[in-house]
């Protein structure tokens, strides 16, 4: 059985991804920093959560191409 490039390249792919989302959100900080503490709570919540969404297809493809 021969090794798929496809996981190395989906692990680079989430890489990627998580770094990008990263500075996103970091360059936001200096917005959300002036903000109630419980908008800062719910926004940082929110945000921490949702990179975890585009994670299921890239996972599928790696396992089976599709």
């Amino acid at each position: 059985m021969t090794p798929s490039w496809r996981k190395p390249a989906g692990m680079l792919g989430i890489l990627l991804l998580i770094t990008l989302w990263c500075v996103a959100i970091v360059s936001l900080s200096t917005i959300v920093g002036s903000w109630h503490w419980l908008g800062q709570l719910a926004f940082y919540l929110v945000t921490g959560l949702i990179w975890i969404a585009p994670l299921k297809p890239v996972l599928r493809w790696m396992e089976t191409g599709r």
